[in-house]
């Protein structure tokens, strides 16, 4: 894997700061605005961002691939739910997130308020997920870390717990029991504040697809998928670890670290190969999903068979 850090981008890859605040962003925000916030069908608008300090040699999932196969509950089980239903049912609308629990400065924000005073990076990151397929996606966001300080987290914020949308009007799978509704995820703060994570609001150089978690979404590229919350509406410092979603429909197969770990199975699958979307053979699967140089100081002296 290779991972440009700052100083090894070119500088021609990089918008000028100054240009990029008063014009660029503002003429992109406009245009994911009237999308994102406003009313009508869900559809793609261009997003102009920055080269990320993080990046792979590896090919790209090809785009119609990352828009149609997903897992997004809220719409439906089958991978091909959420693009099938999403045009029909997810209407955006003003979207807001609320911020509280353990900070000096909680508060409700607009969409455009929460990302405008950051600059859009994109980072193309492996994605893996439990059921042992995975993806390469070039997102669009801004560092968790440069949000969450915004509001001053207190010393008792040890971890962070997120919150989707609820409203089975937009998500028709919330009409049924498949999951304990809201989906619920969480991270430990400094996972919640490592360099790696990222606040998403596009791939593709475009705004989310309600498939791919509209408008907002967590990406923790060292974790299974299922930790890259979508459609987040609320974040909240906790002194004590979320009972998430998957935690708590099935505790026996999900723990509330979900690190990429080919040594530890899934109770009725192998982690150790993973099926890349658009392959035919397997590959083995890496350790934190190969981002264990910039994560695994994280868990030292942890049992990760144990803490999964």
């Amino acid at each position: 894997m290779l991972i440009r850090h700052g100083s090894d981008i070119r500088e021609s890859e990089v918008t000028d700061k100054a240009l990029w605040l008063d014009r660029r962003r503002f003429l992109a925000w406009g245009a994911a605005g009237a999308l994102a916030l406003g009313g009508g069908r869900a559809e793609a608008a261009p997003l102009t961002a920055a080269k990320g300090p993080f990046t792979l040699d590896e090919a790209l999932t090809p785009r119609k691939d990352v828009t149609t196969y997903n897992n997004f509950y809220e719409f439906g089980p089958d991978k091909g739910d959420p693009a099938q239903l999403a045009p029909s049912y997810f209407k955006p609308k003003p979207w807001t997130v609320a911020v509280s629990g353990e900070c000096a400065k909680p508060g409700t924000l607009g969409l455009e308020d929460l990302i405008k005073p950051h600059r859009l990076e994109e980072r193309t990151y492996r994605m893996r997920c439990v059921e042992a397929w995975s993806m390469v996606i070039p997102w669009v966001g801004v560092p968790l870390a440069e949000v969450l300080k915004r509001f001053e987290p207190s010393s008792k914020a040890k971890f962070v717990e997120f919150t989707t949308l609820v409203d089975a009007e937009i998500f028709p799978g919330q009409r049924t029991r498949l999951l304990d509704w809201p989906y619920v995820e969480g991270l430990r703060i400094d996972e919640a504040m490592h360099p790696l994570t990222l606040l998403a609001v596009g791939l593709y150089g475009e705004t989310l697809l309600p498939q791919n978690g509209a408008p907002l979404r967590l990406v923790v590229p060292w974790k299974y998928g299922f930790k890259g919350i979508k459609s987040i509406v609320s974040i909240r410092f906790t002194e004590t670890p979320a009972r998430t979603s998957w935690m708590k429909s099935a505790p026996r197969e999900y723990g509330f670290y979900a690190n990429v770990n080919p040594k530890v199975d899934h109770p009725r699958w192998s982690q150790a190969k993973e099926r890349r979307i658009g392959e035919f053979l397997k590959r083995d699967t890496l350790p934190f999903n190969g981002y264990g140089e910039q994560v695994a100081s994280l868990y030292s002296g942890m049992d990760l068979a144990v803490n999964f």
